[in-house]
């Protein structure tokens, strides 16, 4: 069953909007993410990823992220449209943070945009802000948009949303 979506704020862009299948666009949009002190990423080259029902996955070209805090992490998955993922640990002064974030080494020819990008989950992290808003991460604990005031949901993630 399809929820009915939010009303739509001036400004905002309603996820139920967003294609399926998904689609990648370059963004200039402010994409910063700190922890422990440390700016772990700073970029305004970010790649989002669109779809219905979800907010915007942010992938981060790996020189916007800081040198030497990405460690290789065991498993990988397989997404219908962006192909075959893996994913990242983060190591910031001794603290790891596991499978935190995943990025596609050979996307699907329409996810090419996505090459050498990482994209992250945010709720791990201490902050992570989008034009300087903090985000709240997408609902749940498989998906990881980010969730700021720009955004109408509802999103899926949340409570009975399996069917979506």
């Amino acid at each position: 069953m399809r929820p009915k979506p939010d009303p739509i704020a001036a400004g905002q862009e309603s996820v139920w909007s967003f294609p399926r299948p998904a689609i990648a666009q370059p963004t200039r949009a402010h994409i910063v993410i700190e922890h422990g002190g440390r700016r772990i990423a700073d970029s305004r080259r970010t790649i989002r990823t669109l779809e219905t029902s979800h907010p915007p996955s942010y992938y981060i070209p790996r020189e916007d992220i800081e040198p030497g805090i990405l460690r290789r992490a065991e498993g990988s998955s397989f997404c219908e449209w962006k192909g075959a993922a893996v994913y990242w640990d983060v190591v910031v002064d001794g603290e790891v943070i596991e499978r935190v974030g995943w990025s596609y080494p050979s996307p699907t020819p329409a996810f090419v945009l996505l090459t050498d990008h990482v994209a992250f989950y945010a709720r791990p992290f201490d902050r992570c802000s989008v034009d300087g808003q903090i985000v709240t991460p997408q609902p749940g604990t498989f998906y990881g948009g980010w969730i700021t005031d720009s955004f109408a949901g509802p999103f899926k993630g949340d409570a009975g949303s399996a069917g979506w």
